[in-house]
């Protein structure tokens, strides 16, 4: 199951009792915080929740599969990397291991 947040949304207003725009409100400011942050080459650390932060991949040489004597430069690039709490990497600890497969079955 993929939690959207539509469903944060909804969850959320239920909870506390809050109109649904304005959740909506609230963690879609929220977001555009965190992408505005990370834009500028900020850390973004939730305590309890993780930390976001851009890394910077190095140039590397790639292989077109279908044709491998061909080599492809890949530029360096930033990416943005996500390394969990302490809660939150506890709590997946606790998850069964799914088997491989295409789709794992709705628990």
């Amino acid at each position: 199951m993929t939690l959207t947040k539509r469903d944060l949304v909804i969850r959320i207003s239920n909870e506390t009792g809050l109109v649904q725009q304005q959740v909506l409100e609230v963690i879609q400011k929220t977001l555009d915080y965190i992408a505005e942050a990370l834009a500028k080459g900020d850390k973004v650390e939730l305590r309890n929740f993780g930390v976001f932060e851009v890394k910077v991949r190095k140039a590397r040489v790639g292989r077109n599969p279908n044709a491998p004597e061909t080599d492809v430069p890949i530029p360096e690039r930033s990416v943005v990397k996500f390394k969990p709490g302490k809660e939150m990497r506890a709590e997946v600890l606790r998850l069964p291991p799914q088997p491989p497969g295409p789709s794992a079955p709705a628990v």
